[in-house]
């Protein structure tokens, strides 16, 4: 029975995805393939949903061997799932919030003439998303993070009749493929060392440090920070704001940008063996936490902002992951799902209502137009910038205290971040929804609340990013999450700091947050500040403006060379090929001359040349 329904979680979105591509042009009405496309996720969590359930109650881990994949000498692997612990949290955020994001599409998108493309496209992600987490051993994962990355592609060039959306897919794309070469690196590493990729075998296998297992969990965090958008692998994330909103949220929130921190996770017994790796990863997600926070201090497109905000959420989970608290980057990764994806369809929302204008420049004073957007997007901002008791302020204080216990040095940097975290989410919050309206007279005609189908999305998001937290209370082993993760991250039950630190840290956080808070208060409502146009914006203000050009230092390193490099072989080393070829060509015509000269239509002359080859087979097959 668990069989069969851990295949119907799997391919119920895969089925989705083929009958939308199938025969979608052919649907009557314009919400059916919506429809389609949400049931079949819709089913996907509620199988989740009763397995959860199953596991919670009994313990019970839920595993289907479909046949023996490869097998190569000593080396085999399976075409399996494991659902366990680890695997059902992730299935629960991934399809839950994969059928919220169904339903606002169904509502946002409704106008668009691809509706059908684009949900089976959206379906499609989801099915490679379950193959990447539910997956038994890292080839079934690899075949789930190839996928996720595909669909990427698709989505964020889903308008590809504008070049810019076409570019930002294909640097999506390329961005990942450099990431998923150091991910199979890591692979076949370890599938060289231990002669299996399963993770229970690895498990039993990997007991002691190896030069080797640094090299395998170095190429394993290079291919996490591709996927994950970390320094210097994040660039790509930014730009996938050219996708539909939905699509934002989708890959942003709880899925394509966790598989990184999913995946180290899972492989916590291999990278607790490797200190100096986990140093580096702590390293890397503190750095990307504060770098990211301060472009995002200057950005004007609401989509963009979040954006860089979700590069700096994600380098706190990094740096909680390389200070061994995994279940701490879990806990902030489902609590970030919640209030982020609500952050990024409320930003949807407000687009929607203004036409499809992203640049908060000319917002302003929607909250008494859009109530159900503004106080959704309000309570999900006070949950990012760690306001208690909301969702975010625990996951966030969790980090602080790991941080704070393990190296002070990195906790400067994730306050730094939390700081600049507080001031510029309530600066887009104000510039969005406070004072007067900025925009043209037509938009303010057209001011209005977003359909059903958008706004209740927005609440049960909201609602989670108030309530989330709960999940795991620090005090007195109130954490359920802990005790969840407990069989796949074995002694984080019995992990607890002084009461008076975790106070301390809670506290020091608080007013962190409220001191951004409030510096953004006093710059944009009481000083009633505006951000410049963009040819005013000069200082530091224009390097942040700009990302600190990484972009163009990029183009300029990798980019350029390489097109030069292809010019170079194109009119060079290929014209010199093709002349070679060609004079091989020339000389075999030249061959042919003389015996073209032999075909003369004479019946005589052929038949004479064949009682000649006859006669030659004869002295060869009888008298030599």
């Amino acid at each position: 029975m668990e069989t069969i329904l851990v295949l119907i979680l799997l391919l119920s979105p895969f089925i989705g995805f083929s009958i939308n591509l199938l025969v979608g042009k052919k649907l009557t009405g314009r919400t059916l393939p919506g429809i389609i496309a949400t049931v079949a996720v819709a089913l996907s969590f509620v199988i989740s949903l009763y397995l959860f359930i199953q596991n919670l109650s009994t313990g019970q881990v839920f595993n289907v061997n479909l046949f023996q994949w490869i097998a190569l000498g000593e080396f085999t692997t399976d075409l399996s799932f494991t659902l366990d612990q680890l695997s059902l949290v992730w299935l629960l955020f991934v399809t839950g919030i994969g059928t919220l994001i169904h339903i606002y599409s169904m509502g946002y998108m409704h106008d668009d003439e691809n509706i059908d493309r684009y949900f089976s496209y959206l379906n499609l992600f989801i099915f490679f998303m379950t193959i990447l987490v539910s997956g038994s051993n890292l080839l079934v994962m690899f075949i789930g993070w190839e996928g996720v990355g595909l669909c990427s592609y698709l989505l964020i060039g889903f308008w590809s009749r504008n070049h810019k959306n076409n570019d930002a897919a294909k640097k999506a794309f390329v961005m990942n493929r450099i990431g998923d070469l150091g991910f199979l690196i890591g692979i076949f590493t370890l599938g060289y060392m231990f002669k299996t990729v399963d993770y229970v075998s690895l498990k039993d296998l990997v007991t002691s440090p190896d030069p080797l297992l640094g090299v395998a969990t170095l190429a394993l965090f290079i291919g996490a920070t591709g996927k994950s958008a970390q320094i210097p692998l994040y660039t790509w994330l930014p730009d996938a704001m050219a996708g539909p909103t939905p699509v934002s949220a989708l890959i942003h929130a709880a899925t394509m940008v966790t598989a990184g921190i999913f995946m180290v996770t899972r492989l916590n017994f291999v990278f607790d063996l490797t200190p100096d790796i986990q140093t580096l990863i702590a390293i890397v997600g503190a750095v990307t936490a504060l770098f990211a926070a301060t472009i995002a201090l200057t950005q004007n497109d609401i989509k963009k902002v979040l954006a860089y905000s979700t590069v700096s959420q994600l380098g706190l989970m990094f740096l909680a992951l390389g200070l061994g608290a995994y279940h701490v980057a879990v806990f902030h990764v489902i609590t970030h799902a919640f209030f982020k994806a609500c952050l990024f369809l409320g930003s949807g929302s407000v687009i929607h209502a203004m036409g499809g204008e992203q640049d908060m420049r000319k917002m302003g004073g929607l909250k008494n137009k859009m109530k159900t957007t503004y106080y959704t997007f309000l309570i999900s901002t006070l949950s990012i910038a760690g306001i208690p008791p909301l969702a975010g302020f625990f996951s966030k204080d969790e980090i602080m205290l790991t941080a704070f216990e393990h190296n002070i040095f990195l906790w400067i940097l994730a306050a730094l971040a939390s700081l600049l975290t507080a001031f510029y989410m309530f600066r887009l919050l104000y510039l969005t929804f406070f004072k007067e309206f900025r925009g043209t007279e037509e938009q303010k005609h057209h001011l209005h609340e977003s359909p059903s189908s958008m706004t209740l999305p927005l609440i049960v998001l909201a609602f989670l990013a108030f309530f989330g937290g709960l999940i795991s209370i620090p005090f007195g082993g109130l954490s359920w999450l802990n005790a969840y993760l407990e069989p796949i991250l074995p002694g984080i039950t019995g992990e607890h700091a002084p009461v008076d630190q975790m106070v301390l840290t809670m506290v020091i956080s608080t007013i962190i947050a409220i001191v951004g808070i409030a510096l953004a208060y006093f710059k944009y409502i009481k000083k009633s500040e505006v951000p410049a146009e963009d040819d005013e914006i000069s200082g530091l203000a224009k390097v942040s403006y700009n990302k600190y050009y990484i972009d163009e230092i990029y183009n300029a390193l990798f980019v350029k060379p390489l097109y030069a490099l292809a010019g170079f072989f194109e009119r060079v080393v290929e014209k010199a090929l093709k002349n070679i070829l060609k004079s091989f060509g020339g000389l075999v015509e030249l061959l042919t001359v003389p015996a073209r000269r032999l075909q003369n239509g004479s019946l005589g002359f052929y038949l004479f040349f064949f009682v000649l080859g006859f006669s030659a087979l004869i002295i060869c097959l009888f008298l030599v």
